[in-house]
């Protein structure tokens, strides 16, 4: 019995270490797989046969220990190593590595399986996937784009898609206005050469016909003709006012001529009382039977007015008249003085055109308790009135802070463009401060509009919250992907292809965000690598070797004695 006995111990040496040997041949076929986790294999005693029983020491004997004889060797376990192989960069969008612990959800038919490797495409429905087309599972987003965690669903990332157009509701301004600058005092007065009537018969009034309007100096000559359309290109603070056209017609006054110039030159006649006050007039001009235009802009010198030679002209090529600085016939002369700041920025009405919207600050007023600013809002989308949208007052407290604001809802009027009318918006002065010894500035910080736009790029940040990049500079987040932890990884079923079941030994899957419940952050653009160690592979595909050998020799070593012990036998 004991040559047989060995013989089996021998034979359980081999299936022990031909079980090493196969786990050693997955290791490094799979060295150079995506995510794969490499198993060893452990082994264990088998059984012992007791030949005696050890007895306890008396006070005659010293006691003996058992006598046992062992009957091999079993594999009592392959483990999975769920340690984290190395993050490799990629660049493509779709792959995604987890930093840390956890599993990509998938869905595979109606079962719920796990990944850690992140190699994932989109399908025609722009749905990501994993290499056996299996849906990655993550989060969807409401209709503000908020991420709605709950229940898995797959993943779209509609690569290629619109979006509509969103008008602008509200623009946050930001910057600081210099509260050590001189209160804004006078305004720009821009005069006319004088101008009289056809023939210089009459002085020109605000129902003159254009057709009937002459300069002093050439009083045969009308200064308009019927079909003529005019141009006005001038300018406010130094920067170029958007162009505005007039069309002359049979019925065209002198009055409508000087609405032409308050709405193309964004005069805001909406204002408190100044000195002198913001319009265009008809004054007496030096010259028998003459007027002059007087052009009267608002306070400051960031709304200073200028219309060079060549910023009123007409259709054919003249130059009606010019304008240059003056003084009206109240005795105020052109002088805009005093602290004052403007910017431009672009909103998006309800069909994604962009328009753009002018800002002006001036420094109206000065106390102990703080001071007063007055802002003027214009914009050269405005259809109907003008460039002036309105004004309001910004109210700063003695420690530079934002304590009250008027007028800060601006009304774009859109008629005729099949846009929605009025475009309204709400201007947000509360990040804006007034502190001294810092020049002044203004700046639109952000605007909730958006013009419409394609989905050309999206990341993956380590959150798992996938932002998508449009054509119009929009970003847009699109989902979120899922993570499962588990409390005992090596207790899940290996499925092949990489994928994972959970398992009674595993516990059951806790699946959040990326960076909760223990789980790892994500690395997109990035494919965890295997973490097979090639070297100790080999060393122990060596000692897996040796260790078949050794056991084939027992077998062989037993069937030669028992061969001895059969020819021993012949001789009787």
């Amino acid at each position: 019995m004991g040559l047989s006995s060995a013989l089996f111990t021998g034979t359980s040496g081999l299936d022990a270490n031909q079980t090493w040997l196969n786990v050693i041949g997955n290791n490094i076929a799979n060295a150079n797989t995506v995510a794969f986790k490499s198993s060893r294999t452990l082994f264990a005693p088998q059984f012992y046969i007791t030949d005696t029983n050890g007895t306890a020491p008396t006070s005659t004997s010293g006691g003996t220990n058992p006598s046992q004889e062992g009957q091999g060797t079993v594999v009592a376990a392959t483990q999975k190593n769920f340690t984290a192989g190395s993050i490799q960069a990629t660049g493509n969008p779709t792959d995604m590595a987890i930093d840390g612990a956890g599993f990509f959800v998938v869905k595979a038919a109606a079962q719920q399986l796990y990944t850690r490797d992140g190699t994932f495409t989109l399908n025609a429905n722009n749905q990501l996937v994993n290499g056996g087309g299996d849906f990655v599972q993550g989060y969807g987003i409401d209709a503000n784009g908020n991420v709605q965690t709950g229940a898995l669903q797959n993943i779209v990332i509609p690569l290629g898609a619109s979006t509509i157009a969103k008008a602008t509701t509200a623009a946050t301004m930001e910057g600081n206005l210099d509260a050590s600058g001189a209160v804004a005092t006078g305004s720009s007065i821009l005069l006319s050469q004088d101008l009289t009537t056809v023939g210089a018969a009459a002085a020109p009034t605000t129902s003159t016909l254009l057709t009937n309007l002459a300069t002093a100096s050439s009083t045969a000559t009308p200064v308009f003709t019927t079909g003529e359309t005019i141009s006005l290109a001038g300018s406010k603070g130094g920067a170029t006012l958007p162009a505005s056209t007039f069309t002359v017609t049979a019925t065209s006054s002198v009055q409508d001529l000087m609405d032409f110039f308050q709405q193309g030159l964004g005069i805001d006649t909406t204002v408190p009382a100044t000195t002198p006050p913001p319009g265009i007039a008809l004054e007496a001009g030096t010259a028998a039977n003459s007027v002059h235009f007087t052009i009267t802009g608002n306070t400051g010198t960031a709304n200073a007015l200028e219309i060079p030679g060549s910023g009123f002209t007409t259709s054919t090529g003249g130059t009606p008249f010019t304008f240059a600085d003056g003084t009206d016939a109240a005795g105020f002369t052109s002088n805009p003085t005093g602290e004052s700041v403007n910017t431009s920025f672009q909103v998006y009405d309800s069909l994604g055109t962009p328009i753009n919207v002018g800002v002006t600050a001036v420094l109206e007023s000065k106390s102990t308790n703080g001071n007063v600013w007055r802002f003027y809002a214009s914009s050269s989308g405005n259809t109907a009135g003008g460039l002036a949208l309105g004004n309001g007052t910004l109210t700063f407290n003695s420690n530079g802070n934002l304590a009250s604001s008027t007028g800060t809802t601006i009304n774009i009027d859109r008629a005729g463009t099949g846009a929605a009318t009025p475009l309204s918006i709400k201007l947000n002065f509360g990040q804006m401060s007034e502190l001294s010894g810092q020049q002044s500035s203004l700046t639109m910080a952000t605007q909730d509009g958006s013009a419409a736009g394609t989905l050309d790029s999206f990341g993956v940040g380590t959150d798992g919250v996938i932002t998508g990049a449009f054509s119009n500079g929009q970003t847009r987040t699109l989902g979120q992907v899922a993570v499962a932890t588990f409390s005992n990884p090596e207790g899940l079923n290996d499925q092949g292809g990489n994928l994972y079941a959970a398992a009674a030994g595993s516990g059951a899957a806790q699946v959040g965000a990326p960076e909760q419940l223990g789980a790892g952050s994500l690395r997109g653009g990035s494919l965890e690598q295997s973490n097979v160690d090639l070297s100790t592979e080999f060393i122990n595909l060596i000692v897996a070797s040796t260790g078949f050998s050794a056991a084939s020799r027992v077998v062989t070593t037993s069937d030669q004695l028992i061969q001895e012990l059969l020819n021993s036998s012949r001789g009787f």
